[in-house]
């Protein structure tokens, strides 16, 4: 498949267009020749020179990922930007970065599919920014503790996971946005939802966040951001391209 192609439906698939207004990220393709042939696709979370390296290794001829290279504004070509510049150049690997519209998605997004691997049926949007949902909200089919809900997402133990507030209570109603959503817990408040699943804590909420008898489950920025990736991987393997996962797990 010619990458012009494979970008054009990825970038349609993912609506990637929508974000362009609230998203400092650069979305869609950042690095390739639009003429070049893809036949095998690497999907990781960040375009640091470790996945970069596994991807060459792995002879594949595009890497997909959440967080790219690119955060709107310039950013001059010289030191470890140079490095991977050259590095994807040298041996012709292609980057595609979806941020927000990763999150976002209501069937391939981060939230969308932790919500799923929950067994919350018809999940709604949730946690407004910048005039775009960027996370999901819903019931659990069943009342769940914060250990089993851990347990559930299959979330590793590498990762340092810190629960906030009360984790043996039972948890019924529950936000999800992926990442850095821990000023979330707000809105969930106001919203009466019993807890918020993110990636990483933030101090200045966690005396509100204990106060207010509210759960917060802090899962690891990187941890929560492997579920749409992954997604999207089974996505593009059955256009039938060759996939595969680079974990270069972070324990943040």
């Amino acid at each position: 498949m010619k990458l012009s192609e494979l970008s054009d439906r990825l970038s349609g698939l993912l609506d990637i267009s929508s974000f362009a207004g609230a998203d400092i990220s650069l979305n869609g393709l950042q690095v390739g020749d639009l003429d070049s042939n893809i036949e095998k696709v690497a999907f990781a979370v960040d375009a640091n020179m470790q996945s970069i390296e596994q991807a060459i290794a792995a002879k594949a001829d595009m890497l997909f990922v959440h967080h790219g290279m690119f955060w709107g504004k310039p950013i001059a070509v010289t030191g470890r930007h140079y490095d991977k510049i050259k590095t994807l150049l040298d041996n012709k690997l292609s980057v595609f970065a979806c941020h927000l519209p990763l999150d976002a998605h209501m069937e391939l997004g981060n939230n969308a599919q932790m919500a799923k691997c929950l067994g919350i049926a018809d999940p709604k949007p949730f946690s407004l920014y910048k005039g775009v949902y960027v996370g999901v909200k819903g019931s659990l089919p069943r009342p769940m503790s914060a250990s089993q809900i851990i347990s559930q997402l299959g979330i590793r133990t590498i990762p340092r996971t810190v629960v906030i507030g009360d984790g043996e209570k039972e948890i019924r109603s529950i936000g999800i946005v992926s990442g850095d959503g821990a000023f979330d817990m707000y809105e969930a408040l106001r919203e009466d939802l019993d807890a918020l699943i993110t990636g990483e804590a933030r101090y200045s909420t966690y005396n509100d966040c204990v106060e207010a008898g509210f759960t917060m489950l802090c899962l690891g920025h990187y941890e929560t951001e492997t579920f749409g990736v992954n997604a999207v991987k089974e996505v593009v393997a059955g256009m039938g391209l060759v996939t595969c996962f680079i974990d270069t797990q972070v324990e943040i």
